[in-house]
């Protein structure tokens, strides 16, 4: 086992390795992320099976952020507990070897015992990409919102200024949300547009259930022209769901990135998807350092 720094003394001291992982998946053909009774294919269940084969022991996830059937995520954050020594190389190729295409890990790291991928995490960052054009495309099918209707993105940017802030989300919440509050505080929610893409990208410091999706359904229908810019400010005031209008699907939703407090280090990619990675007006945010 690579035991180079405090943390992974710290980690090794009671017996066991605490080991956090960078995950990237498509979610098209997975129940969501958490593993379910029924049986039916998760992400979890896909990842622990792979990582149990390199621990040659069960392995057990808790992740930053459980995503919902058909979610992508290009930054999800994991870790688990394991009396099995391996390099942190070992872990992520190993991992990598025994899953299918569509589950990739891109690094690992030895944590301190205390860190915990859910409850240490500060901020979560969302991206929703829509494809806005007459004609069905042919690629990407899973992997992007398409909307016909023309889209003003400089609208749906003008109504997501409302939402900036600390507020009660009720509004933006679906009726099975287990959150204990509806009040969350959104740093940041961006709308532009590149070429047929709109890019609508939101950092919080937490997200209740189906809240993205929720505000992309609004931001899409004021964007259309169906509604004025102020009717995503009477839907947050309202503190109903059913104020809000539809739940945009589930495919052009990313998980991109998961924040932690500095003294964890953990490693930095880019943000994602991948397919956005070209576009200057989003890596500019990469290079300012306030992704």
């Amino acid at each position: 086992m690579e035991i180079i720094d405090k943390s992974a003394a710290e980690s090794a001291a009671d017996g066991f390795y605490r080991i956090a992982l960078g995950v990237e998946y498509k979610g098209s053909r997975y129940c969501g992320w958490q593993r379910q009774a029924s049986g039916v294919k998760t992400i979890q269940q896909t990842l622990e099976e792979a990582l149990s084969k390199v621990a040659d022991a069960p392995v057990v996830l808790s992740c930053a952020g459980r995503t919902d059937a058909g979610v992508h995520a290009c930054g999800q954050v994991v870790h688990f507990d394991t009396r099995a020594e391996r390099s942190m190389k070992a872990w992520a190729m190993g991992a990598n070897i025994n899953l299918p295409h569509d589950i990739s890990v891109s690094w690992a790291k030895v944590m301190p015992a205390h860190f915990h991928a859910r409850f240490k995490a500060i901020a979560r960052r969302y991206r929703y990409v829509i494809y806005n054009d007459q004609i069905r495309p042919a690629h990407l099918g899973e992997e992007i919102t398409w909307n016909h209707r023309p889209l003003d993105a400089e609208r749906m940017a003008a109504a997501a200024d409302y939402l900036v802030g600390t507020h009660d989300f009720s509004a933006f919440r679906a009726g099975q949300c287990q959150a204990k509050s509806p009040i969350k505080k959104l740093h940041h929610l961006r709308v532009t547009r590149h070429g047929k893409m709109i890019v609508i990208d939101i950092r919080a410091n937490a997200f209740l259930h189906h809240m993205v999706r929720n505000i992309a359904g609004v931001l899409m229908t004021i964007g259309a022209g169906e509604r004025p810019v102020e009717w995503l400010k009477e839907v947050l005031e309202s503190r109903e769901r059913r104020s809000g209008g539809v739940t945009a699907h589930p495919y052009g939703l990313y998980l991109v990135q998961v924040e932690y407090h500095d003294e964890f280090e953990l490693p930095e990619r880019f943000i994602g998807p991948h397919f956005l990675t070209g576009y200057e007006s989003l890596s500019a945010d990469v290079a300012q350092g306030i992704c």
